[in-house]
């Protein structure tokens, strides 16, 4: 059982972050454990009070109680020193140690895609749901949709992928096994039913006082390779997964409505200031996210047969197979400012390149 995992996260003074920081310091929750009160000090300048926490040790009795806990109602705990720990979960600055899980935990660790939005949800909400989970599925069977478990966007995402067999992780905001909210209990235990999973960082021992949505938020942005933002008004939680997902460097994308819609108002903020990528169908999804499908199903567009320039060709040597920042481009070009932005675009018209979230810029071909 991953007991280092789950008692950092009940050291006094240390935090999320905190536990975060010295797991990656030390390479594991069981070495932070190991390791002498100098050597948290001097090495991860931790505070003398927290180093002598956890060279006593302070933790084990609480994560000696979560795990019969766990035992007891049917949680699988899983510390981030284990191998199914979900990767894309354990790139993020502040993963959790530990994280609770009911169902199956594998449901973590395959391609996912997360769909958030608003909970006052519209019929043109509802029916871009039930769209794009559906083409999603039909393009990519063994793909699964990851959402929080609320009311509006995220029901209607989890609903759609049950009626069409896809799998759905929903993250919660509270302690295992109950869910938030109580009517979606039903919906939850079908999602187990079918293969997913329900899943939270919050221990059993945790005090609920309504602030944990937005921490909430960033897993469900650290599990997915991309978060669709299928409808959202200016302002809300879902935005705030949208900004996680921009600050993980995971591609976020948005669903475009009418520019007198408010419940549509933030997507079309974002696909406006170039925060999000539109997209409008399943294989929208596929393309941004670059994932595979082979080349019967995936053909080239003429767009991506248009012939590059001298001048475009010699700029093109400026990237490499990672993503790089229009500042960096600028660097290496010596181009200024406006003849940057013209290239660029060119290249984007071309295909041979795309824009990201945070300013970036990757080489399609």
């Amino acid at each position: 059982m991953p007991l280092e995992s789950i008692a950092l996260s009940f050291v006094p003074q240390l935090g999320v972050r905190g536990a975060a920081y010295l797991v990656d310091c030390f390479g594991s929750a069981r070495a932070v454990y190991r390791a002498s009160k100098e050597e948290l000090v001097e090495r991860c300048e931790l505070r003398e009070d927290v180093a002598r926490a956890i060279t006593l040790k302070k933790g084990f009795a609480e994560a000696d109680r979560e795990i019969a806990y766990c035992k007891a109602h049917g949680i699988e705990a899983v510390g981030c020193d284990q191998e199914h720990y979900p990767r894309l979960l354990r790139e993020i600055e502040d993963f959790p140690t530990a994280i609770y899980v009911r169902g199956d935990v594998g449901a973590l660790s395959r391609r996912t895609v997360a769909f958030v939005g608003t909970r006052k949800v519209s019929s043109y909400g509802q029916r871009m749901c039930d769209k794009l989970v559906q083409e999603l599925h039909e393009l990519l069977p063994d793909v699964v949709i990851v959402s929080g478990l609320a009311y509006g966007v995220d029901g209607e995402c989890h609903r759609a992928a049950l009626a069409y067999g896809a799998t759905t992780v929903g993250v919660v905001a509270n302690t295992l096994p109950n869910v938030t909210p109580a009517t979606h209990s039903r919906l939850a235990a079908d999602m187990v039913a079918n293969g997913g999973a329900i899943v939270t960082e919050l221990n059993s021992q945790t005090k609920q006082n309504g602030r944990f949505y937005i921490p909430r938020n960033r897993i469900i942005a650290a599990l997915s390779a991309g978060t669709v933002v299928v409808e959202s008004a200016e302002s809300g939680g879902s935005l705030s997964t949208a900004a996680f997902a921009d600050g993980y460097n995971r591609s976020v994308m948005a669903v475009p409505g009418r520019a007198v819609d408010a419940n549509s108002l933030g997507c079309n903020l974002l696909i406006r200031n170039r925060k999000a990528q539109m997209v409008l169908s399943g294989r929208d999804i596929v393309e941004e996210l670059r994932w595979e499908l082979g080349l019967d199903e995936m053909p080239q567009t003429k767009r991506d047969l248009i012939p590059l320039t001298d001048d475009e060709a010699r700029f093109m040597t400026h990237f490499g197979d990672e993503p790089v920042a229009i500042d960096v481009l600028r660097e290496r070009s010596g181009m200024s400012l406006g003849e940057l932005s013209l290239m660029l675009m060119n290249l984007e018209l071309s295909g041979a390149v795309r824009q990201l979230p945070g300013k970036l810029y990757e080489k399609l071909i």
